[in-house]
């Protein structure tokens, strides 16, 4: 349990961080880019990735989640800072339903009465947990607020897909793979920072790099820990999957509501509780 308790303390660190970023002024953008520095470092370390033998490596994969991974977590900070941490997590989190769906359209798995449950009891949660209450009219973005919950919760689902998909490519490891994705992730976001500082569009922050590292420490950490759990219990895969998500939404609950004062409204905290019990009807599915 202990990896567990260590992968749910490191995810929510990632959202107490991006949290913070506006209140220290922090540029997202350079933040996420230098992450993946980190996490490529710490892949090489922990990870050990054997670089040789792509002939048949899913390199379009390795390319979408490239170019996903780093879009996606700019759109997770504007997230966290227009929706809160709460809300973030359950998208976050219910977004392992869309693989579930995927197996049923993609795979031929059969579902099951317990499945179907899961999953319409997860897209409830979703709708309970969107601020639907009207926002300041001249404030567009903060209007359109429930728009990253939904991104988030779609982006997170596909880039589960795709995670699951070069898993299952045996030839490659998957900490291997996990190391070209994250080199890819830099490189994408690395070219995408270059051309913003070079168009005057972005001013360069040493900082930031730092910033980043801590980051990468955290997001890194989150993935390891996860991965150690499964490889811990390996005969109890439920109780890692349901006690890592539930864990996220009640310890990313308690620090929006109790550290940032973050106000929900009576759906919202139902939508929390129906969360957890749409993943533990899937952990018992």
């Amino acid at each position: 349990m202990l990896y567990i308790i260590l992968s749910i303390c490191c995810s929510v660190s990632v959202s107490i961080l991006l949290k913070l970023a506006k209140r220290y002024h922090i540029d997202v953008y350079q933040a996420v880019t230098w992450n993946y520095s980190m996490a490529i470092l710490l892949s090489w370390i922990f990870l050990k990735p054997h670089l040789q033998g792509f002939g048949n490596a899913p390199l379009v994969t390795y390319t979408v989640l490239g170019l996903l991974l780093p879009a996606l977590f700019v759109i997770l900070a504007l997230s966290v800072k227009l929706t809160g941490i709460v809300r973030t997590d359950i998208a976050q989190r219910l977004s392992l339903f869309i693989p579930i769906i995927a197996s049923f359209l993609l795979f031929d798995e059969k579902i099951t009465f317990l499945k179907l449950l899961g999953i319409i009891l997860g897209f409830t949660a979703i709708l309970f947990s969107i601020p639907w209450q009207k926002k300041n009219s001249s404030n567009n973005r903060t209007g359109n607020a429930w728009l990253y919950l939904l991104i988030v919760f779609a982006g997170m689902g596909v880039i589960d897909v795709l995670f699951k998909q070069i898993a299952a490519f045996k030839p490659i490891a998957y900490g291997t793979s996990l190391f070209i994705v994250f080199v890819l992730a830099f490189v994408f976001a690395l070219i995408g920072l270059v051309y913003q500082v070079v168009t005057k569009k972005m001013k360069f922050s040493w900082p930031h790099i730092l910033i980043g590292w801590f980051l990468g420490i955290a997001n890194f950490g989150n993935i390891m820990f996860y991965l150690k759990a499964h490889k811990a219990l390996a005969n109890q895969p439920s109780t890692v999957f349901s006690a890592m998500n539930i864990g996220v939404i009640v310890v990313g609950a308690l620090t929006g509501l109790l550290v940032f004062k973050e106000k929900l409204s009576l759906l919202n905290k139902a939508g929390i509780m129906i969360a957890i019990i749409a993943i533990i009807v899937i952990a018992k599915s």
